[in-house]
């Protein structure tokens, strides 16, 4: 049973690390225009510094390294993401308010499974 909470870090941890180098690299453009958007302030710091967020936070959690650390990153990424993004109650397209809400509830999960993740650690297999 030890694997499987290896494999549950390499699978959750995937989405941070990944959607962080997009941050940092190929989908900054497209993100910052996004976040421009969505009326955030200094949408490209705000963009380059979620990616690193994302990326160490992801990171940790995958190596088992400081993982507690990792997933608090990672919830202190998704905390305004979630509110300030997918705020699908203020979208008026019905398309794109079903879209929002739909990331919105992911990221509720994904908010769940990392403060689990900070309560109990990474568990065995891990570099911590």
């Amino acid at each position: 049973m030890e694997i499987a909470l290896l494999l549950g870090r390499v699978c959750f941890s995937w989405l941070f690390i990944t959607s962080g180098i997009g941050h940092l690299t190929f989908q900054k453009k497209m993100l910052v225009g996004y976040a421009q958007s969505k009326g955030l302030p200094m949408p490209g710091l705000m963009i380059m510094a979620s990616g690193l967020v994302e990326l160490i936070g992801g990171l940790l959690i995958v190596l088992g390294f400081h993982a507690q650390y990792g997933a608090w990153l990672v919830v202190l990424f998704l905390v305004p993401v979630t509110l300030s993004i997918h705020n699908f109650w203020a979208v008026k397209d019905p398309m794109a308010k079903m879209t929002e809400m739909a990331n919105f509830e992911k990221n509720l999960a994904l908010l769940g499974g990392a403060l689990i993740l900070a309560y109990f650690g990474p568990g065995p297999l891990s570099l911590g």
